[in-house]
């Protein structure tokens, strides 16, 4: 599975103050390999690599008001699908003009789909009698239906547009929508809501935080850090910049810093938030032990149905990531009962069947996921299942995948996104191998992750050059993350670079770790681990 720490996570109160004398849960205990103990019990969800990233103001520059428009139901997402789908299909055909046309193409049917308030709709004494208790939290978002709520919001700043608040709790929500809803324009909608906040209140933290959970989304990193350090000064307990710099810390590869921002976090503003990121740090130091104490006893006090979806879904990753299949379904169903739409879910689930050797439901699955959400995730591995198969057209059917990753990257890059780590993945295996090299090391160049190690090294090593792979390979694997990609990829890497023992031992690795961690990759690990075996 991809990386969590830049997925959405629940928020737990719009009240970022710091917290009062009554003892509250938190983790304490062991904090390097044993069981970590409590868990925040009233957390709603809100926003965070992440993971993962999901509506519509058009706005401003500085010194104009930014007006709410009306976000894009699912006519909207349709509409983009949709639009995604005719650009693929057009990039197949003439792939010269594909990436430069398809941005285009996809943000106008996006953005068509929003419908902008002005005259005619609720106008008049309606809009007037919006008072400032009627706007709502981040909190409150995500308890209830994101695009309802942010119409409220929207109805609310046309009658109060001065009300700063209000106005970063919608820039958030566009992130969050943007995440959810796979749609990356809503990114620079976000971004002006946002800064008019600012001009109304300088300096203010929730303004602030939302800046730093749009640049973490945007996969600016820096950007994320320096804004979430900016909201920390101004508020040490401002629970989305705790979060977000954790993120940020992970994600450019400064696993000890990570760690110290987890048990700050921890500290100021214990919940189901930061349980999660707490847990995801251990994870990639190979404390899986701990990783899952702390989602147990997250999930055991979680109430809200976005929570125990949100945490028994990084349950569910966890145990996929050691091979347990069957343990993997089960917490993946936990997360459905709660929400029966959670995409990470349903996509974990499908990954997890596919795994157990039911690849029809899987297939059903991930068909269902990509309908609504086509991101490069899900659109790979529905690819991948449709090649392991090989029935009629099924190659063409990945094809179809496959381009549209290209769909998806172009339109993230017109919102401003940071799409090179998702493309330089997807272009090794399934496109253009040196537009996978070139992307792998502009993202090496920003943040040196274990997954960018990976990536970079998997892309050196489609074209040709293991033993400038090889160093990159061992990096990723350092940590002591148990990632069946990372160690296939290392073995592949070490065979072809003349290391057969090494070979051997990181293949099995692989397959004794997470047998079915990929179609396509577990299939040729085997068959690379037996000519092996066969040469000794």
């Amino acid at each position: 599975m991809p990386p969590r720490t830049t997925d959405s996570t629940p928020e737990r109160r719009d009240d970022d103050r710091a917290p009062s004398t009554d003892p509250e849960p938190r983790i304490t205990g062991e904090r390097e390999g044993g069981a970590a103990a409590g868990a925040g019990a009233d957390s709603g969800k809100g926003a965070d690599s992440s993971s993962d990233a999901r509506h519509a103001e058009t706005g401003s520059g500085a010194g104009h008001t930014a007006t709410p428009h009306a976000p894009a139901g699912d006519d909207g997402t349709d509409q983009r699908v949709a639009a995604m789908r005719r650009a693929a299909d057009g990039g197949r055909r003439w792939r010269a003009l594909h990436m430069a046309g398809c941005a285009v193409l996809l943000a106008v049917a996006v953005t068509g789909g929003a419908v902008a308030f002005g005259g005619g709709q609720d106008g008049g004494s309606g809009v007037a009698a919006v008072s400032a208790a009627g706007a709502l939290s981040p909190g409150d978002l995500a308890r209830g239906d994101l695009d309802a709520g942010i119409a409220s919001l929207q109805k609310h700043l046309r009658a109060q547009p001065r009300d700063f608040g209000s106005w970063s709790t919608l820039g958030v929500a566009y992130v969050e929508q943007a995440r959810t809803k796979g749609d990356p324009s809503r990114y620079p909608q976000a971004e002006r809501a946002l800064r008019r906040s600012l001009e109304l209140e300088p300096g203010n933290d929730r303004a602030l935080a939302g800046q730093a959970a749009l640049a973490a989304a945007r996969h600016d990193f820096p950007g994320a850090l320096n804004h979430a350090d900016r909201a920390l000064q101004q508020n040490p307990y401002n629970e989305r910049a705790l979060c977000t710099r954790i993120d940020a810390l992970v994600e450019l590869g400064r696993y000890d810093d990570a760690a110290k921002a987890a048990d700050t976090a921890d500290d100021r503003r214990p919940g189901v938030p930061v349980f999660t990121r707490y847990a995801y740090v251990h994870e990639l130091r190979g404390d899986v032990r701990t990783a899952r104490a702390v989602l147990e006893r997250a999930l055991g006090s979680a109430s809200a149905p976005a929570d125990i979806a949100y945490v028994a879904t990084a349950l569910g990753q966890l145990a996929w990531n050691q091979g347990e299949y069957k343990t993997a379904l089960g917490h993946y169903a936990r997360a459905l009962a709660a929400d029966d739409a959670y995409l990470p879910a349903l996509e974990g689930r499908a990954r997890a069947q596919a795994a157990s050797g039911d690849r029809a439901a899987a297939v059903t699955g991930l068909e269902q996921v990509v309908a609504r959400f086509p991101l490069p995730g899900p659109l790979v591995a529905l690819g991948e299942l449709y090649e392991a198969r090989g029935a009629d057209g099924d190659r063409a059917k990945a094809g179809d995948q496959y381009a549209l990753v290209d769909a998806w990257t172009a339109l993230a890059r017109a919102g401003g996104v940071n799409a090179d780590l998702d493309s330089a993945m997807a272009a090794a295996d399934h496109g253009d191998k040196k537009e996978a090299l070139r992307s792998a090391r502009a993202e090496w160049d920003r943040r040196r992750s274990v997954h960018t190690a990976d990536a970079l090294a998997w892309a050196l090593h489609v074209n040709g050059r293991d033993e400038e792979a090889l160093p990159y390979a061992r990096r990723a694997t350092a940590t002591g993350y148990r990632n069946a990609v990372f160690l296939y990829h290392r073995g592949v890497i070490e065979r072809a670079a003349g290391d057969e023992r090494a070979a051997r031992t990181h293949l099995k690795a692989a397959l004794d770790l997470n047998p079915g961690f990929s179609p396509l990759g577990a299939r040729e690990a085997r068959t690379a681990l037996k000519d092996l075996e066969g040469n000794r």
